[in-house]
Parts: structure tokens; sequence; C-alpha cells
């Protein structure tokens, strides 16, 4: 996902990155995640006396770690950026194999386009700006930094096999609105929906005025602050975790027993609120001289009127 702080190729003087042509590093990424895609396949159907979140799960597992193999190979942990975006809609259409007759088929298809919509366009936002394994996040750049030796173990266990854990979790309420419930469409069903596909077209927005701003931005020191990005430092993001937060409706819209997978949600407030947001805002700072007065005016990630 991209950020303020995004440019169109990101290195560091101590990191060398190999140099491959477009269509090779294209290559190589199309072959990780088909060789990740079989390697979950046959994770799932090996583990078929299991329930079907551990056999997910546990697929998701496996396919992560070959991505991990290909980021270690190649020396790039940017491997795994459109993984948060793909991995969804691998689940969510790979549970419709699983779908009880009874299922209530009107829930399950608007999880499906919505989940589809949201990773299709996120993915494509994270292609267009990919230059290739000359580029990695800078986030991973400053870890190498911090971390020395012990890289690859907080890029296998931080980078990788966290956020795989937390979208996990974010898909929970999938489970059972795409294989089981048959209850009548609710008022949580449209507050799914609405919620969700909001999310999608506020991250949608934010990411283009985004990506405008980058390509035209006249020095590295400007602020954006026009559009979505006037009432919030993080819009993008405000994007994000409310469209986690809708997919949690749909799982309340199937029973209220069912209020544990807000677990997935409530991650995602967590992360992007204590972890991901100080990060970035952090580099701001030290980057761009008036984005104290910027951070003092504007709100953080719920959209707000700026202060005088």
């Amino acid at each position: 996902m991209l950020t303020e702080t995004t440019s169109t190729t990101t290195t560091h003087p101590q990191k060398q990155h190999r140099k491959t042509a477009p269509a090779f590093a294209w290559f190589l990424v199309i072959l990780s995640y088909t060789l990740s895609a079989v390697a979950g396949w046959l994770t799932l159907s090996y583990l078929a006396d299991y329930s079907l979140i551990v056999r997910f799960a546990a697929a998701d597992v496996v396919a992560t770690v070959v991505i991990f193999v290909f980021s270690a190979v190649f020396n790039n942990s940017s491997f795994y950026d459109p993984y948060w975006s793909i991995i969804p809609v691998f689940i969510v259409l790979a549970l419709l194999l699983f779908a009880q007759p009874e299922v209530n088929t009107v829930r399950a298809g608007l999880t499906i386009f919505l989940v589809s919509f949201w990773g299709l366009r996120l993915t494509y936002n994270w292609a267009r700006q990919w230059t290739g394994l000359d580029h990695e996040d800078w986030r991973y750049i400053d870890l190498r930094q911090s971390t020395g030796k012990a890289y690859w173990l907080v890029s296998f266990s931080g980078i990788h096999m966290f956020p795989t854990v937390l979208v996990f979790m974010g898909c929970l309420p999938l489970f059972y609105a795409n294989i089981s419930s048959n209850t009548p469409l609710n008022i949580f069903d449209f507050l799914g929906f609405v919620i969700t596909l909001g999310a999608i077209l506020i991250e949608a927005i934010a990411d283009q005025q985004l990506r405008n701003f980058v390509l035209t931005r006249k020095s590295s020191e400007e602020l954006l602050d026009k559009g979505l990005w006037a009432y919030a430092r993080h819009p993008n993001y405000f994007g994000e975790v409310t469209f986690w937060v809708g997919i949690y409706f749909f799982g309340l819209a199937c029973s209220f027993d069912l209020w544990w997978t807000g677990v997935g949600a409530l991650s995602m407030i967590l992360l992007f609120v204590f972890i991901s947001l100080p990060m970035i805002d952090k580099r701001m700072l030290a980057r761009k001289p008036n984005y104290a007065e910027h951070m003092r005016k504007v709100s953080s990630i719920v959209p707000w009127f700026p202060k005088k």
C-alpha cells in the first residue's frame, strides 16, 4: 500500500538489489505466487480430516513460507507485498468449493464481490508502482539497518508471517458467511455492504490522490494536504481498516455468537494505530520540516475537519 513517503524506487547504500529485467522480475513474482498457491492447495487437500479453518490456516502459512523463500533467495522482502491483497481473494473463492447447499447465496455473493473488488484494486495499485527487484519497501530497509544479522528472522516473523496471521483473522467471518450460514439477510448485511464498499472507494480515491501527488510534486518536502488528505494524514489506511470492520459485520449478520471473529478487525486497528502510523509519522517528521505543524492540524486516520 502506498504511503506519502513512497517513491518510485527505494534503495539504501548498504543494500544492493539484484539488477534484473522488468520482464524477468515479473516472471519471478508470478512464479512465486503460482508455487505458493499450489503448495497451499496441496496442504489444504492433505489435511482433509481437520476443520476448514485449520486447513485454510495451515495452507496460508505454507503459502507464506514459499513467498519467504523467494524473498530470501532474491534478497528482497517486497516479494511479500502483494500477498496482503491477493490471499483474501484466493480464500473467498476457494470457500466456494466447500459451501453447503443451504448457505445464503446472496450474502456469500456480496462478500465475494467486495473482497475481490478490494483485492484486485489494491493489487493493481501495488503493481503499477512496483519497479522490479530494485525496489524494496523503505520499512524493510530500515529493519535491515536496525536488526543486522537477525534481519531474515525478523523478516520471516514480522514482515511475512505476522501480516499473514492478521489477514487470516480478518477473513474469519467469511468462513461462516460463505460456507454454512442460512440466516436471512438483515441489517448487518446492509451495514457490512455499505461500510465495506465505502471503505474500498475511500482507499481507492486516497491512493489515486497520493499517486498523482507523488508524480507531480516539485519537491520532496511538499506535503499532500488536498482532497481526502486534507481531513486525515492517512486516509488510505482509514479505508483499509474500515474494510475489515465491514467484513466483520457479515459475521454478525450470520449470528451474534460469531462476535469473536471481530478479533481480525480489532487487530488491524491496533496494527495501524499503534505500529504502522507512528512509524510513518516519525519518518515524515524527519524528512519534512513542516510536518509537525501538519500533525497538529490534521487528524491521523479518522477524517475530520482540520484545526485552525
